[in-house]
Order: structure tokens, then C-alpha cells, then sequence
């Protein structure tokens, strides 16, 4: 690794005010591809003074050691360790505010996205053509050969899915590659969710219109090296976007989050106790069962899409499983006994079974944020 790093010339100091453009760079266990990132960066930039900003969200493969170590030699290259956060769209704007630059790019860290675009990108900006430029796979010059034909078919369908729910005319939303003008950024950053993979979406929707946004075109590659990060987990950080911007505005995203998991496990306690009490024939065994595996489906899916970013794995999953049952089992009496209460009290009966159903649902929503799913 040394080696490699010494075959490249030190770099002259840069300082803050002369910067024309910030590359952020989010890595999860990337270290096959920091060194060819580099290289390709210095290559496609010459005649630009920028600096790149690798933003590490906790890699175990050594990637992190190699930026050090890369930045330890040349001035325009900066590290950002992150603990206990997750996400590319946070990671992307913990980056950017961290540069003086008059421009920032966003680009992957697994050598799909083109780095040779990244100049005229700049220049677009820089020559007043734009306030930011969408690097897309689907304008006409641009092509998606890096992407599987059923995950082409799943991101043209996201793509028009989410043109049509947000309201946003932009041929590749879901791109990852862009420049914006580092000011403009600033202005939208109190309204963006930092939600997940997509903040190209997150940006265009803040922006409400008043940012002149423009597209070029680009080849997405094959990955150099390393796993891809995409899976379910898009679509699952999506559903936490919509509510974001949409109901997020009135209730904490993942309090509604949370209650929207609840309403589908209580479907799944209904089908089971049907199902059961058909084959027990005895309520009270058929209620238990149904309520166990309710109660173990919405931990579930709460670890997927509710906190997500903070998801439990092997044993911290079987560990917080297991003081799920035990809040919920709390609130199962908080809600009982505020039903009865308020019952006791006179008041009318449904009145008395949501006061029941809430203190419940917020007695689940605050102590398994603080005891099963906390920061770690």
C-alpha cells in the first residue's frame, strides 16, 4: 500500500480559499477501489484546485487506514470518520459543510460513476450555465451498462414512480453524481431529511423549485471492486423519505414510521389468530400465539425501515427481540390500565380504547428507542 502511495507526487498545500471544487466521496469498504479513486480524480480534475473529502461510515476492510494514510501525503485529500451515523445522504452533507469550496460533486466510491465528467460538470456551474448538474444514466448520451437488466428494470420503474409522486422532472432522481454550488447547498440544508441513499431527490424536492438544475449525461460502470450497498435497503429508505417530506413535516418521521409498522403487524395479529383458532380451537392459546408473532414481525420490520440506520445483527438482534417482547408487554398494560381508568371515569368506551391505544404506542415508540434499538 505504501509502495503504491509513494509512486504519486506530493501535492502542493491548498488552502481553503482558493478551492474551485470539493469531491465528497461516501466509503463503506471500499479500500479496492481508494487508490484507482484517486488516481482518476487527479487525472480528471488537472487545471481545477480541488480537494477530495472521503467520508468513511465505519468500514472494517482497512479502507479507512488508506485514506489516512493517503491524506498523510498529499494536502487535497481529507478523511471523515463517522460513529454511531449511517447513511449516504448524511454523509454527503457532513462532508460538504465541511469544505470552503465554491462547488461540491458528489461521487461514489466504487469507480461506477465517471469520473472524467466531473470537469465539465464543474465548469457548467462555474460559467453560471447552472446552480447544479445531475449526472443521469437516462438522458439521451448516457447509458446504464453497469446495472443488471432486472435492477435497470427496478430503477426505471422508482424513477418514474417517484417523478410522479414528487412531482420532480428529472430523468435519473435516484443518481448519486451531481455538483451543486456549495452556497445553494447551504440554503437547503435546514430543509433537507438527510434520509438514506438518494439526496439528489431530497435536494430537488427542498429546492421547491428555485434551483436552475441541469443534466449530463454519463456511462454507469461495472463495480471495480468491493460489494454493492443497494438492495431491499433502497426502497425501505425511500418509504422513510416519502414520510419525511410529507407527514414528517407535523410528526417525528420515525414515530409515524413506527405506527405505520404496528398497523401492518396488527393485520398479521388478525391472520394468525384466525388461522390458529381454527386449528386450536381455544382462544386464549390461539390470542397468544398471535400476539408472540406479531410482536416478533413488527420488531422486525422496525429493525429493517424504522431504524434502519441503526439495525441490530446476530446476537444484539436476538438481545433486542427479546426486551421488545418485554416493552411491549408493558405497554400492553399501560394500555389497559389508561383504558380502565378513563372507563372508570365515564368516559365514553372508544374514547377510552384510543387513549388506552396511545399512551401504549408512544410507551413502545419511546422505550424501544432508548432500550432496544439506542444508539450504539
Amino acid at each position: 500500500m505504501a509502495a503504491d502511495l509513494g509512486l504519486i507526487a506530493e501535492s502542493p498545500e491548498l488552502r481553503a480559499s482558493e478551492l474551485q471544487l470539493a469531491v465528497v466521496v461516501p466509503v463503506l469498504n471500499e479500500a479496492g477501489n481508494i487508490l484507482a479513486m484517486y488516481h482518476s480524480l487527479t487525472a480528471a480534475l488537472a487545471g481545477i484546485r480541488w480537494e477530495a473529502i472521503f467520508v468513511d461510515d465505519g468500514s472494517t476492510d482497512g479502507t479507512i487506514a488508506l485514506i489516512d494514510e493517503l491524506a498523510s501525503r498529499h494536502r487535497e485529500v481529507r478523511a471523515i470518520k463517522r460513529f454511531n451515523r449511517r447513511g449516504l445522504a448524511s454523509a454527503v452533507i457532513e462532508g460538504a459543510m465541511s469544505s470552503a469550496a465554491q462547488v461540491v460533486a458528489v461521487i461514489d466510491g466504487d469507480m461506477q460513476h465517471d469520473e472524467t465528467q466531473l470537469a465539465p460538470m464543474f465548469r457548467m456551474i462555474a460559467d453560471d450555465q447552472a446552480d447544479m448538474v445531475i449526472g443521469t444514466r437516462y438522458a439521451r448520451g448516457g447509458a446504464a451498462d453497469g446495472l443488471s437488466a432486472k435492477r435497470l428494470k427496478g430503477s426505471l420503474m422508482v424513477t418514474r414512480f417517484t417523478n410522479s409522486l414528487m412531482r420532480t422532472q428529472c430523468s435519473d432522481p435516484m443518481s448519486g453524481f451531481f455538483a451543486i454550488r456549495r452556497e445553494q447547498l447551504v440554503r437547503l440544508c435546514p430543509d433537507l431529511s438527510g434520509i438514506g441513499f438518494k439526496i439528489v431527490l431530497d435536494i430537488l424536492v427542498s429546492a421547491k423549485g428555485k434551483l436552475r438544475v441541469a443534466e449530463h449525461p454519463y456511462h454507469f460502470r461495472s463495480r471495480n471492486s468491493g460489494d454493492s450497498k443497494m438492495g431491499l435497503k433502497i426502497l425501505t429508505d425511500l418509504l422513510a423519505f416519502f414520510v419525511d417530506k410529507t407527514i414528517g413535516r407535523f410528526l417525528p418521521t420515525r414515530f409515524v414510521l413506527f405506527m405505520m409498522v404496528g398497523t401492518v403487524g396488527l393485520l398479521v395479529h388478525l391472520l394468525v389468530l384466525r388461522a390458529t383458532l381454527g386449528a386450536t380451537g381455544n382462544f386464549e392459546t390461539s390470542q397468544t400465539i398471535a400476539v408472540l408473532i406479531a410482536i416478533a414481525f413488527n420488531f422486525t420490520l422496525n429493525n429493517a425501515i424504522t431504524y434502519s440506520s441503526q439495525r441490530l445483527h446476530g446476537w444484539a438482534m436476538v438481545r433486542g427481540l427479546l426486551s421488545f417482547y418485554l416493552i411491549c408487554g408493558a405497554g400492553a398494560l399501560a394500555n389497559i390500565g389508561v383504558g380502565a381508568l378513563m372507563f372508570g371515569q365515564h368516559a365514553k368506551w372508544w374514547v377510552a380504547g384510543i387513549a388506552g391505544a396511545t399512551i401504549g404506542a408512544v410507551w413502545n415508540y419511546a422505550a424501544s428507542s432508548l432500550l432496544t434499538w439506542k444508539a450504539r
